[in-house]
């Protein structure tokens, strides 16, 4: 059995939980055993789930992988101080706030000979998939993408793009590398509202 750890207890952190406590028959999470979740907040045991400290959770020998569901803004550290203890890392998307972050941490995970991965798992959904294969082939003459979401703490999730980051990847993946023309963003306090809109263009214009 390989032992992991779920480091945050968001949506994402209750969803690792409970498909690690309950694997689907013949799936590879059969393999895999969780010894506790890590949590700033203390709720004790959630699911079966036990809560432990972060430091057990990097001095236990018996756990070989962290599944890092935190806000954007402390991924980084925490994928840091797993690689520092020899542990594998899964990280949701995305995996830093820069750039040179993601390589110096993929670096670093060469170094130690461990596996960091991190997930985009809306990539992975039966719409998703069914989008690719609607677009693949066809050439992108001019196109929207509208989300909305509850406004985010900025201290937490980082620059409101990093907010919607997960989406610009839907497009890369649709239709290739993207260069940005223009990004304006409009802010309402007193309506606790916020909107970016970003133009890209794609290699042939």
């Amino acid at each position: 059995m390989f032992g992991t750890v779920v480091v945050g207890v968001g949506i994402a952190g209750l969803a690792r939980i409970r498909d690690l406590m309950n694997p689907m028959p013949s799936s590879p999470s059969e393999h895999l055993k969780l010894f506790g979740f890590v949590s700033r907040r203390t709720f004790g045991n959630i699911n079966e789930a036990k809560q432990i400290s972060l430091e057990d959770a990097l001095g236990n020998k018996d756990i070989h992988a962290a599944f890092i569901s935190t806000e954007n803004r402390s991924h980084e550290e925490t994928i840091r101080m797993f690689l520092e203890a020899g542990k594998h890392v899964l990280v949701e998307y995305p995996m830093a706030l820069s750039a040179k972050a993601a390589h110096d941490l993929w670096e670093m995970a060469e170094q130690k000979g461990k596996v960091l991965h991190v997930e985009h798992i809306e990539l992975l959904t039966e719409e998703y998939k069914q989008l690719k294969k609607e677009v693949a082939g066809k050439d992108l003459v001019k196109g929207t993408l509208h989300f909305t979401g509850s406004v985010l703490d900025e201290n937490k999730s980082g620059f409101p793009a990093f907010s919607g980051i997960a989406r610009l990847t839907w497009l890369i993946d649709l239709f290739g590398d993207l260069t940005v023309t223009s990004a304006t963003r409009e802010k309402q306090k007193d309506k606790n509202y916020s909107r970016m809109t970003v133009h890209f263009q794609t290699t042939n214009k």
